[in-house]
């Protein structure tokens, strides 16, 4: 059971690219699982695969509006996950020293969905595209250039260092991937690309006004908050009930300073936990600094 609640601890201390990360692996390792009992019991597979990608039909979207959300989830092979998340776990490390868990968020959902529109917008305007037959996205690279082109674009000069490059400023990197793009459209799978610039101009957009002092996405983080509350009031009711509750027992027979200072000092304790639990309730877990974190892991521990 401590085993158990050790873990859950884990989790719930990650940061959140971290979980963004976990969630875009369990997804690929459960849809490639299924794809193949699919294949040993010879039956079809794709048709859970196309309820969950982005059509660039508007009147399929219709019918299936969570898919600009659900493809945001899935990657089409192993080498399109690990890029995927080595860009989101990088970008989200210098994100996250200047952003809240919120914003990173925003960054990637509405960067998914911009891209999204960009992809459908563009396949049925520009005459390239016409004739094409069905087509889908899939993928988060919309969602994580969102990321990397928002936290480049907020702090352009900043330098990290690359294998066998050396230091190079953060908007280089975010600047070539964006060129790549580009150059590659006429190439191979321009619909993506569409996308992943589509979610870059959102990034750029969504940190120069987050700069300026405006969020414009803060009806959608309001929303998230809304969604988070569903979730954060009963964990934190949970959490309440795991802990230990420390009474001050009325007794006569035990007065030495040694009893009064262990109950004084179990006293200060569960009132710090009560502090970081109402913290919980009120802003979520995410709001916690690591020093509160640790104290409510390790109070748990203790049980």
């Amino acid at each position: 059971m401590r085993r158990s609640n050790n873990i859950r601890a884990k989790i719930e201390m990650a940061t959140v690219s971290e979980k963004l990360i976990a969630v875009n692996v369990l997804a690929f390792v459960l849809f490639f699982f299924f794809k193949t009992l699919a294949f040993l019991f010879n039956f079809e597979a794709d048709f859970i695969l196309e309820w969950l990608v982005f059509p660039k039909e508007p009147g399929e979207f219709l019918f299936k509006p969570w898919s600009i959300i659900t493809y945001a989830f899935l990657h089409s092979g192993i080498w399109h996950l690990l890029s995927n998340m080595l860009i989101l776990y990088f970008s989200g490390i210098y994100f996250l020293n200047y952003f809240s868990p919120k914003k990173l968020l925003n960054f990637y959902f509405l960067g998914g969905i911009f891209g999204a529109l960009v992809y459908m917008a563009s396949y049925n305007l520009f005459p390239a595209f016409q004739g094409t037959g069905r087509s889908y996205l899939i993928g988060a690279s919309a969602a994580v250039m969102a990321i990397l082109v928002g936290i480049a674009t907020h702090i352009p000069h900043m330098r990290v260092r690359l294998i066998l490059l050396g230091s190079i400023k953060l908007w280089w990197i975010a600047a070539f991937l964006v060129v790549l793009d580009v150059i590659q459209i006429p190439i191979s799978n321009p619909g993506g690309h569409l996308a992943h610039l589509g979610g870059a101009g959102f990034g750029y957009l969504y940190a120069k006004q987050l700069g300026k002092g405006n969020n414009i996405a803060a009806g959608f983080e309001k929303l998230l908050d809304w969604v988070g509350s569903l979730f954060s009031s009963s964990s934190a009711q949970k959490k309440k009930s795991n802990l230990k509750t420390v009474h001050k027992k009325q007794t006569t027979g035990n007065t030495s300073p040694g009893y009064n200072t262990r109950a004084r000092n179990k006293r200060e304790e569960q009132e710090k936990i009560d502090a970081i639990l109402d913290k919980i309730s009120k802003s979520g877990y995410d709001s916690l600094t690591k020093q509160e974190k640790d104290y409510l892991f390790n109070a748990g521990k203790d049980n």
